[in-house]
């Protein structure tokens, strides 16, 4: 970074010694030409609109965002659509129905149960008939009951409008929610998920595409399948006091593990993709890992993260880069409760600690302050 941006970079992040040297450039791993570090529109520009609609979306990207974020889970009769969960409880206005109050019903998610309402059980059409809503109740209400659930391929036909429109390039980085259980339910999305990405002409690591998930074996077979960008998503419980990182069930380890019968696999957490011998097995089908934020920097102390402090950052982002694997981590918010003490208050000093450690992408509910954030440190 050159003098004069580095100069108001330590000004932004006042009384925080964050700042670090970027990781070394690896040789192998491919950006595309791509922005750097990439803003992904988490859930679309989730902190403002409802998640996952078209509007929340198209939100993103006038806000700066390189990439938007749809969830994918099935409907009945085998359509993707753009939800956080297959329960679509809290993110819809389905309760508000009194059409679809028999349908109300306890499913196995994982291993746990869930009571809710199922997009598996609805048809598209049906869907349709719903509403988006705001799961956060601290953010914008207004907009709940007016915006419908899109497909994936209303979402690429956006990003690629949107694309043509803006002059640069935009993608879209979808996640498999849980693959077992829909290739359970009969409603395997791989197949789904590939036959659309090919019609849209997207089938090779130079299209604007990064397709993620947590399950291992899903990106394996996609691997087989389709030649888009793959990234290893990497989860865990809760942080501990003294910083280290908590593997309660479910968020102990890939559920493709837990029901694999491999003793091996079964004794894994998710852990086990931070440490080089993960990092390898990853490079061998994926080409980036998507870890949770808190393996690059985690807290210490208790509550929320507003009265937690930061610890020293780990190498997860060095050593991923020597495996020639990308790193994209998550969530970042703008709400003071989320943001832990040391930034005094300021999302922008969050993503400067991490656009210095070398992050090569960030997805953020807010992706106006991720892109103005990423605007500092090109200042001359």
């Amino acid at each position: 970074m050159r003098s004069r941006a580095r100069a108001i970079c330590a000004t932004v992040i006042t009384g925080v010694a964050l700042m670090a040297a970027a990781a070394p450039a690896a040789t192998s791993y491919d950006r595309s030409g791509e922005e750097n570090p990439l803003v992904i529109g988490h859930r679309g520009a989730s902190g403002y609109l409802p998640e996952h609609t078209l509007q929340s979306y198209a939100l993103a990207i006038k806000l700066g965002a390189d990439y938007v974020e749809p969830d994918l889970v099935a409907t009945k009769d085998g359509h993707l659509i753009a939800r956080h969960e297959p329960d679509i409880t809290n993110t819809t206005d389905v309760a508000q129905h009194p059409e679809f109050a028999d349908r109300k019903r306890t499913a196995m998610v994982d291993g746990q149960p869930v009571t809710g309402w199922f997009a598996s059980d609805f048809t598209l059409a049906e869907i349709k008939t719903l509403r988006a809503v705001q799961t956060f109740p601290e953010r914008p209400q207004r907009f709940n009951g007016r915006f419908k659930i899109p497909t994936l391929e209303e979402v690429i036909e956006l990003v690629k409008r949107e694309s043509r429109k803006r002059d640069r390039r935009i993608g879209i980085y979808p996640e498999t929610k849980h693959p077992t259980y829909h290739k359970d339910l009969g409603l395997a999305l791989e197949p789904r998920l590939v036959k659309i990405l090919k019609r849209a002409g997207w089938d090779s690591r130079r299209d604007p595409v990064f397709v993620q998930s947590f399950e291992q074996s899903n990106l394996m077979r996609l691997n087989r399948m389709i030649g888009v960008r793959l990234v290893q998503l990497v989860d865990a419980n809760d942080v501990n006091p003294d910083g280290t990182l908590d593997y309660a069930p479910p968020f102990d380890r890939p559920y493709d593990w837990t029901v694999s019968g491999d003793p091996e696999l079964e004794s894994r957490t998710f852990g086990f993709f931070a440490t080089d011998e993960g990092l390898e097995e990853i490079s061998t089908y994926a080409d980036g890992i998507g870890p949770w934020k808190r393996y690059i920097v985690s807290t210490l102390g208790t509550g929320p993260d507003s009265s937690r402090t930061l610890a020293p950052h780990t190498t997860l982002i060095r050593r991923a880069h020597e495996h020639g694997l990308l790193i994209h981590t998550w969530t970042f918010r703008n709400e003071q409760s989320r943001l832990v003490s040391d930034y005094g208050g300021n999302p922008i000093n969050e993503y400067l600690q991490f656009y210095e450690l070398g992050i090569d992408g960030v997805f953020s509910d807010f992706p106006d302050t991720a892109f103005t954030a990423r605007e500092l440190l090109r200042v001359e």
